[in-house]
């Protein structure tokens, strides 16, 4: 921004290369406008805010797709919710099963050291180690 002189356009490939969300984009487009700048989208062939119908169709389309992404999160929401509902487990599957998490807290237990009971099981040493934090825990 920094760079750029009266009478510049800023050109962008896709406007979601440049904003999050329309008030992100439009205090761009104003701080452009400050800058006597204009804006362009090659992607969005209704986006050049060098014309005042490239102005009206920015505004009309940005809120649009707010709006749009408004619904998506919701229905992504609501999806979330009901496979929690149904029990889904989210997130990545655990290394180690309960019982090998057992083994190795009575392995750990008995004094051997997180390293070695990473060797035995083939994962880290911090997912040996997080693995044991419930069961140190509850030992204690």
């Amino acid at each position: 921004m920094k760079d750029l002189l009266p009478g510049d356009t800023v050109v962008v490939a896709k406007l979601d290369r440049l904003a999050r969300s329309s008030r992100d984009l439009h205090n761009i487009i104003h701080e452009l406008d400050g800058l006597s700048c204009g804006f362009l989208s090659l992607g969005e062939s209704w986006c050049d805010t060098t014309t005042s119908h490239g102005r009206l169709m920015l505004t009309i389309m940005g809120g649009i797709a707010e709006f749009e992404r408004k619904l998506i999160r919701q229905r992504c929401d609501e999806g979330i919710a009901r496979a929690k509902a149904k029990g889904t487990k989210f997130g990545r599957k655990r290394s180690l099963s309960p019982e090998q998490v057992k083994t190795a807290a009575d392995r750990y237990a008995k004094g051997e050291t997180m390293a070695e009971l990473a060797e035995v099981y083939g994962v880290s040493e911090p997912t040996i180690w997080r693995s044991l934090q419930p069961e140190i825990q509850t030992a204690a």
